[in-house]
């Protein structure tokens, strides 16, 4: 950013990477994905290969262009403004729609080991005091973010780790018996089970998006991307298979805490505690990464003149002050608006989940396959071929993976990209008479 010192190093960006990654939709996977038995475990491990693909198609975008944006700021650069304002409107609501079910399951966590707390009001001002009191800390400064960021991320990744390593020696090999329990084809259980991996690999892109503020960015970014997509990875295979091996089929299919389940068998009430603490601690950080990002974005697209512009204002500690609070707004809106629902929390969640996905998965499409273009419009087309087998792979990763959010997600995201069209329209035209004025003054 203009006017601050860089201050994110590869240290930072790891942890805003796997903390980012590493968030509820982690937590419940294994209980979400038990009625597919072995397949799951098959899911992680090809998901995390489409998923370092596309790690790769970002750490090659961002030598290319190390911008602000992430990938907004590539698919502007690769087919348009248009295109970029789409890419930039699905991400920025996205993820202010997410935060209310991360903040929720920081709730549901203090509940959990606090019972005195339970009831509606106390989880409702719960997961409005976490999502606000991250609101502060990024107001703070981006610096303080990504120290924050990688307090909570590296303090949660321990009784993590410890579940899906130690774990390994406490699996009983009966419970992976028959390898798929519902006889579903390959090809629908991958369908099925794509947007359940795909939720919790949201966010690999997340050091490119803060770009501005990462010291040498064309080599830290495309590092800590890797490395972070890699580190999540492996806890995710690991991760399902101790819980899988652990918990008996029939308890995990009906476990609302599946990590915690598996840490009592193994350690008893201690263990489940720890692992309690390890999800507020971890519901905390992601809420803090996309926190940063939900202000980074539409700051990025304000600056090119395709946002409203408050979405671009920087207060003196450096941050877009402002578009964070009106995103904050939004994401307090959703709360309130669940919370006197009927539908329940499941319904809200299964919604998000799909949204997200949904809304996350077209950027890394356009991504996928914009390395050539981005070169040829940066001068740096000698360096890069038009396209790789790296990025095919992760186009279709990226295809495949929209195919299994299934035909509602995909509806209400294609209404929420058609609803931006007029705010793209009001902001062109503004900006656009804001030009002619310009230089009729100078006539």
């Amino acid at each position: 950013m203009a006017g601050t010192a860089k201050s994110l190093g590869i240290g930072a960006c790891t942890a805003i990477i796997v903390g980012n990654m590493v968030g509820s939709g982690f937590y419940l996977s294994p209980a979400a994905m038990a009625p597919y038995g072995n397949l799951a475990i098959l899911a992680w491990i090809v998901m995390g290969g489409g998923a370092i693909c596309l790690g790769l198609t970002f750490a090659k975008l961002a030598r290319l262009a190390p911008e602000t944006g992430g990938p907004y700021a590539y698919t502007r650069i690769a087919y348009g403004d248009f295109p970029g304002f789409l890419i930039a409107w699905g991400y920025w609501i996205s993820i202010w729609a997410s935060l209310p079910v991360i903040a929720i399951a920081f709730a549901g966590a203090m509940m959990d080991l606090f019972p005195a707390l339970q009831g509606r009001i106390v989880a409702v001002t719960l997961t409005l005091a976490a999502m606000w009191f991250v609101v502060f800390i990024n107001l703070r400064g981006v610096k303080e973010a990504g120290i924050f960021a990688e307090i909570t991320t590296y303090s949660k990744l321990i009784p993590f780790a410890a579940v899906a390593l130690v774990g390994l020696f406490f699996i009983d090999t009966s419970n992976f018996t028959p390898f798929d329990r519902d006889n579903t084809s390959l090809f629908s259980a991958g369908a099925a089970l794509a947007p359940l991996t795909m939720f919790a690999f949201l966010g690999l892109e997340s050091a490119t998006v803060p770009a501005g503020d990462v010291r040498d960015p064309e080599r830290t970014i495309p590092r800590a991307t890797i490395l972070g997509i890699s580190v999540a990875a492996l806890l995710y295979v690991f991760g399902t298979i101790a819980v899988m091996g652990i918990v008996p089929q029939q308890e995990l299919v009906n476990s609302t805490a599946p990590f915690s389940d598996a840490a009592r068998i193994m350690w008893g009430p201690i263990g489940a505690i720890a692992i309690s603490l390890a999800v507020i601690v971890s519901s905390i950080g992601a809420l803090n990464g996309w926190t940063l990002l939900m202000g980074q974005v539409p700051m990025a697209a304000a600056h090119d003149s395709v946002f409203p512009p408050a979405f671009g204002k920087v207060s003196e500690r450096g941050v877009p002050a402002t578009g964070i609070l009106i995103s904050a707004t939004f994401a307090t809106i959703l709360v309130l608006v669940e919370a006197v629902g009927s539908e329940g929390f499941t319904a809200f969640y299964s919604l998000v989940v799909g949204l997200s996905t949904m809304t996350a998965v077209i950027p890394y499409a356009f991504c996928s396959l914009a390395a050539g273009l981005v070169a040829a419009r940066t001068g740096k087309s000698k360096q890069v071929p038009p396209v790789t087998v790296v990025e095919i792979i992760a186009f279709v990763f990226a295809a495949f993976t929209l195919y299994g959010c299934g035909a509602e997600p995909v509806l209400y995201g294609l209404m929420l990209l058609v609803l931006g069209i007029p705010v793209y329209v009001w902001q062109r035209r503004r900006t656009s008479d804001s030009e002619q004025q310009t230089s009729s003054a100078k006539a």
